[in-house]
């Protein structure tokens, strides 16, 4: 779900799904140029600093969204090491996602709507908001 939301909030033409887990070498999340070139990578989850420091290089802008219980731990870990890069970093808060999680079902109809930094989901089973944080960046 977090990776549908953060398709969402990215919304563009030619923002699309990678391989995932199966592909490691990929984004969660690209955007290419008309010419090829890698134009936006989105990481979801708590990427290593190696992993962001070759993004930077390859895609044009880059962002991540962090969003488990270990978000904070991983962040003060590693945050002055990405600030050594030109990229994105945000957070979801955990409560927020389980609620938007709950939501889900097998096949549903889900609208998103975005304001400002936050989301408001709304499903057959509900709705919610998630709201993001700006840790690094824009």
């Amino acid at each position: 779900m977090v990776r549908v939301l953060a398709f969402c909030i990215n919304a563009q033409e030619h923002l699309a799904f990678t391989q995932g887990l199966s592909a490691v070498d990929e984004p969660d999340i690209w955007a290419r140029s008309l010419g090829g070139q890698l134009a936006l990578w989105i990481e979801v989850g708590e990427p290593a600093v190696d992993r962001i420091k070759k993004a930077t290089r390859l895609a044009q802008a880059v962002k991540v969204y962090s969003f488990n219980t270990k978000s904070n731990a991983w962040w003060a870990q590693a945050s002055a090491q990405f600030n050594k890069f030109e990229a994105d970093f945000y957070q979801f808060k955990w409560t927020e996602i389980e609620a938007l999680a709950l939501l889900l079902q097998r096949t549903m109809d889900l609208s998103i709507t975005i304001s400002g930094d936050s989301a408001y989901a709304a499903a057959e089973l509900g709705e919610c908001e998630v709201a993001w944080r700006v840790l690094q960046g824009k």
